[in-house]
């Protein structure tokens, strides 16, 4: 039997025009489906959830969860599945921009390799998934996958701080991190404060702490401030934190809402006018105001009265209140007025108009009082 043999080329063009089954060849190139050859409509597959491994001496490969502990000095090496992937990483290290960090894109996974590694290093990787389409991508960051890496050194139990003293406000709306993090999730943590010294109570509720984090305030009380900070011990190495200046700041729980109020809708020429600004919100809180008024383009002099005081009826509420006064109206004040109040949340803004209407005629002398 005779076997049939054709020159390699030509079983490489054979290989390619089956390649091309299902497509179209235009003068623009190839078209059809994703699978097609050089198609200007291909798009990534359908992404699925990405999950992260940990290579060691390239032939162990671990699963990793939402944490992993690694001797300072021994290299990280992490894969994530997909294609592409990208890379979040510990702020220290995309400031630090050298040769230790290194990631590589593989056909079906991405590759992170951090050599040298410090207790600096210590924080939350992350892996996003992207997903492209021709030849624009975005991450998918419901589909990330994270873990806080503690990069354990036997004579730094804190990651270390280029600061002495960091300066933290107290906000009374919102949470306050003390950001005491550790190199080893076996340190045990407790906060301390400096004037009058003393341990800090921490009950979960008020205060709670976290290894990944630090210690939480949840809700900022003026008691709070001070010059705090935190304590580590691990076996009989004990070592404090940089200190952490506490400021209490009454912070608001919304932009201020004004209300603005002519003392008249109209005015005649030679009348004086007033405008007030008025906003009610929590004591303690520093209001400021500026205004829009029509003279204003001509250099007209601004003048203001500024008071604060209790709110009527509510102890617990404070009115500010900016008072716009112009002398003498002429023409050139009709128009739009409008007062934005702003605090340290944001700003708002009301508006009023006033009419000018001509003077009032002067009344005449009576004649027969003017004979006598």
């Amino acid at each position: 039997a005779k076997h049939w043999s054709a020159p390699l080329a030509t079983l490489n063009t054979l290989l390619k025009l089956i390649s091309f089954v299902g497509c179209t060849v235009t003068r623009h190139g190839v078209e059809g489906g994703a699978g097609c050859p050089g198609s200007r409509s291909a798009r990534s597959p359908q992404i699925t959830q990405p999950h992260l491994t940990q290579v060691i001496d390239k032939v162990k490969f671990l699963k990793v969860g939402d944490t992993l502990t690694v001797p300072a000095g021994e290299p990280l090496e992490l894969r994530c599945k997909g294609n592409p992937v990208q890379w979040g990483v510990p702020y220290y290290l995309e400031e630090e921009n050298d040769d230790r960090l290194k990631t590589i894109q593989r056909i079906r996974y991405g590759t992170l390799i951090l050599a040298n590694t410090t207790g600096a290093d210590t924080g939350e990787f992350t892996c996003y998934p992207m997903y492209c389409e021709d030849s624009e991508c975005r991450k998918e960051y419901d589909k990330a996958v994270q873990v806080f890496i503690f990069f354990s050194d036997p004579r730094e139990l804190f990651v270390p701080s280029s600061e002495y003293y960091e300066v933290i406000h107290l906000r009374t709306n919102r949470p306050t991190v003390l950001p005491c993090q550790v190199t080893s999730p076996l340190a045990q943590v407790t906060l301390h404060r400096e004037f009058p010294p003393g341990q800090v109570s921490v009950d979960g509720t008020e205060i709670s702490f976290d290894v990944k984090r630090g210690f939480t305030i949840h809700r900022p009380k003026e008691h709070h401030a001070g010059s705090l900070y935190c304590i580590a011990s691990l076996g009989r190495l004990r070592q404090s934190s940089v200190k952490y200046m506490l400021i209490y700041v009454n912070y608001p729980a919304a932009p201020p809402s004004p209300v603005i109020k002519a003392s008249s809708s109209s005015v005649h020429i030679g009348e004086n006018l007033q405008v007030t600004c008025s906003v009610a919100g929590e004591q303690g809180v520093l209001v400021d105001f500026t205004w829009e008024y029509p003279g204003q383009e001509i250099g007209r002099p601004l003048y203001t009265q500024r008071s604060v005081a209790p709110a009527p009826g509510n102890g617990a509420q404070q009115q500010s209140q900016a008072v716009l006064l112009v002398d003498e109206v002429r023409d050139v004040d009709q128009g739009t007025y409008t007062c934005t109040a702003q605090n340290l949340e944001g700003s708002r803004s009301a508006s009023t108009t006033v009419k000018v209407l001509p003077a009032r005629p002067v009344a005449k002398p009576n004649k027969l009082l003017s004979a006598i």
